[in-house]
């Protein structure tokens, strides 16, 4: 049976070169984490490569996985480049079996792949940041070309079905390299990411360790009411836990709050300052309960949250320094801030200056940051969305002008201003839901920072506009919850609702989406009373 035998000869030769790249693969990713570990972990190839694709990749596509994949989008993101290495590994491996050269070649191609991403992110530490995709690449092209040569004599037709002989020790030879290069692996990947861990204890020590003073301005008095009693509907006050997360980095930055410091310079400042945390600690310190926005919300969608934060008037700050808003003649109209991990966010120096309550955050909920909302300190301003005011990881403050600077978003064609728009949502019932029939409650939130909320209107199918009823509103920077009771009759109902702001302005109809400048539209869902 020539064709049988011709064919499983070909099914032993792919299945051995698959099997020889993906252990060189394995190989370089564990070998460059441990090297990443022992250096820098941000400078591992997976996160950085990764990076080079978020910082290349079209808005529009951004904003897809955003809803797409929620704030799964990242691990989303790192199983797809996995899994691209996975089937390229594999190629490589059955070229090997041929030509041993050109598929080690192949690995380290990849490596110099790695090390060119490396050095295009924004917070690359320079020349070292390649050697965890250069050395992990070598290591893996070694293991390749090690193991295709092992391969070699059994994937040749006459020692693919050997049972004794040379083919024989070839098989137990490749196997047992194969298994030792597997354990080797295995072993530098563990180490690498024990490496990593002891990288980041001293910023998780430093976040047990702190203790937040009390505010010089407590946050008013939540007032009684603005937690309606409904099932379903969104809490006013967001947990930790429970707080959207939507930024850029692969790899959340830890950073010791013991090592971190804070420059302010640039344009129209007058007197450059650098801070410690401790610095900032000891500033008389205001608490608020600001809601935040994430311009990638559509109409409806989840990523808003309210909290109760605490830190340092953005503002002081900046008069300290010598700073003055373009209204009162001051040379900068943009603050560019940049994160450790080398986001930069653009936001209007008037707006920063005009007294609403803009700050260096350091506390939310009580707490100190949480690593992935920006410990140890992040920008917040009331009434922008979070892609021009929320800076998280922040180490540097420079005024400049619109003008002369685009920061991260902006070169990406999101707009430069972006003041929250009014919306409206409802929590319950969800979208389908089969209600029964009489009196059904219908809930949400609304929010228009630095306006307020002042009505809420529902509509059944394509009946009147109906009067919501309102909780108490705790002030013009929080969401405010609403509720109306609907006497639901069997059938089919599409249930709409718009806001109106403290100015009067009735909430736009006209849907636009998230890019430019944030969505807008009124929220609708369809129930099906039986």
């Amino acid at each position: 049976m020539p064709c049988v035998s011709s064919f499983r000869s070909k099914l032993v030769r792919a299945a051995l070169g698959a099997l020889a790249g993906l252990l060189a693969a394995f190989t370089a990713l564990s070998v460059a984490e441990l090297v990443a570990g022992l250096l820098r972990p941000a400078a591992g190839p997976v996160t950085v490569v990764g990076g080079a694709v978020i910082d290349r990749t079209p808005a529009a596509v951004k904003d897809f996985a955003i809803r797409t994949f929620g704030e799964n989008d990242k691990i989303v993101l790192q199983l797809g480049i996995l899994a691209i290495l996975a089937l390229i590994a594999i190629g490589l491996g059955i070229l090997a079996l041929s030509h041993r050269r050109a598929g080690a070649a192949g690995v380290l191609l990849f490596g110099i792949v790695g090390a060119a991403a490396a050095l295009s992110r924004p917070d690359s530490a320079g020349a070292g940041d390649v050697l965890p995709s250069i050395i992990g690449a070598v290591a893996g092209a070694l293991v390749l070309y090690v193991l295709a040569t092992k391969a070699a004599p059994i994937a040749a037709p006459d020692g693919a079905d050997a049972q004794t002989g040379p083919g024989a020790w070839s098989r137990r030879g490749f196997l047992t390299t194969a298994g030792a290069t597997a354990v080797a692996a295995a072993s530098a990947g563990a180490l690498g990411r024990y490496f990593t861990g002891r990288q980041g204890q001293g910023a998780v020590a430093s976040r047990e360790s702190l203790v937040l003073p009390k505010p010089a301005s407590p946050a008013p008095a939540v007032p009684a009411g603005v937690q309606l009693k409904v099932p379903g509907i969104t809490a006013f006050t967001t947990s930790n836990s429970d707080f959207y997360r939507v930024d850029t980095a692969l790899t959340v930055p830890k950073v010791d709050a013991g090592t971190w410091r804070l420059r302010i310079h640039g344009k129209g400042v007058a007197r450059p300052r650098t801070y410690t945390l401790d610095q900032l600690l000891a500033r008389p310190l205001i608490e608020r309960d600001i809601t935040l926005t994430c311009v990638s919300n559509e109409v409806g969608g989840p990523y808003i949250g309210n909290a109760r934060w605490l830190g340092v008037p953005l503002a002081d700050l900046l008069e300290e320094a010598g700073v003055r808003p373009p209204s009162k003649g001051g040379r900068a109209d943009q603050l560019v801030a940049r994160s450790v991990d080398g986001m930069t966010l653009g936001s209007p120096v008037e707006d920063l200056m005009d007294g609403r309550d803009a700050i260096l955050a350091v506390g939310m909920n009580g707490e100190p940051l949480p690593f992935d909302h920006g410990f140890p300190v992040r920008m917040l301003v009331p009434g922008l969305y979070g892609y021009v005011s929320a800076c998280k990881w922040i180490e540097d403050i420079e005024l400049t002008t619109f003008e002369a600077y685009d920061p991260y978003w902006v070169k990406r064609k999101w707009a430069r201003k972006a003041p929250i728009k009014t919306q409206a949502r409802i929590d319950t019932p969800k979208p389908f839901a089969r209600p029964a029939a009489g009196t059904v409650t219908v809930a949400g939130v609304a929010w228009a920072q630095r306006r307020g909320i002042s009505r809420v209107e529902i509509r059944v199918d394509d009946g009147p506009w109906q009067d919501a009823d309102l909780a108490a509103q705790a002030g013009i920077d929080t969401w405010r919850q609403w509720s109306y009771r609907w006497n639901a009759t069997p059938g089919g109902h599409n249930l709409t609702v718009r806001a109106t702001d403290g100015t009067g302005q009735v909430q736009t109809e006209q849907r636009t989406r998230t890019i430019p400048d944030g969505a807008s539209g009124w929220h609708s869902v369809f129930v099906t009373v039986p």
